[in-house]
């Protein structure tokens, strides 16, 4: 990414670990020696709102919000949110990892909006442009001992699709990142998910 900027777009809903993910990420950028900014908004977190998170990583960068197709990647935790940043964040040929396990935002719990089958969410996304990898990431957290590492996993998925890209950062420099976040009682844990998440990207990119 030489002589340019790198952007994410997290999303997800409260208390998925989007805030935790983009701390992460930002270290990692630090590690590299670059300027990191992060902006958050938050929509009723606590109940189960929508959260997103922007980060902006480059030699120099100074305000914290992207703006419309400006984002290299998306990383969304929960599917619904994902097209919702996605369809105004992401640019074309972009990186997208998704989980598809559906968490209903409260527009959707209070009928104010509908939400659409997973497959449509998926689709629209392709239709963007997007380099996509969509997995039900919650269920290898699960696997790998803890619902909680689910955006970590999600992480792993990135780190993989990220060798074929011009990013800031890599696998090991990823890594080392959340293992400077995560509670020492749950590093195991959040590795293997990270590893989980990574071998699912690597299936899915070399077609297996």
């Amino acid at each position: 990414m030489a002589g340019r900027n790198y952007y994410l777009m997290i999303a997800g809903v409260g208390g998925q670990g989007s805030v935790l993910l983009s701390r992460i990420i930002g270290d990692a950028a630090l590690m590299k020696g670059l300027s990191v900014r992060i902006g958050e908004t938050f929509g009723a977190a606590q109940r189960g709102g929508a959260v997103h998170s922007h980060v902006r990583i480059g030699e120099e960068v100074y305000g914290p919000l992207l703006i419309e197709d400006e984002a290299d990647a998306l990383l969304a935790l929960e599917p619904l949110e994902g097209l919702r940043r996605g369809v105004i964040y992401l640019k074309p040929g972009g990186i997208a990892v998704v989980n598809t396990r559906k968490v209903y935002p409260i527009d959707v719990n209070v009928g104010a909006a509908d939400y659409p089958e997973v497959e449509k969410i998926l689709d629209a996304l392709k239709k963007l442009g997007a380099r996509l990898v969509a997995y039900d990431f919650t269920k290898l957290a699960e696997e790998a001992g803890t619902t909680r590492a689910m955006n970590i996993a999600v992480l792993g998925a990135y780190a993989r699709m990220i060798e074929e890209a011009d990013a800031p950062f890599d696998k090991v420099t990823l890594l080392e990142a959340m293992k400077g976040r995560v509670p020492k009682r749950w590093l195991d844990a959040n590795i293997k998910a990270f590893e989980l998440g990574y071998k699912v990207a690597d299936e899915e990119i070399s077609g297996k």
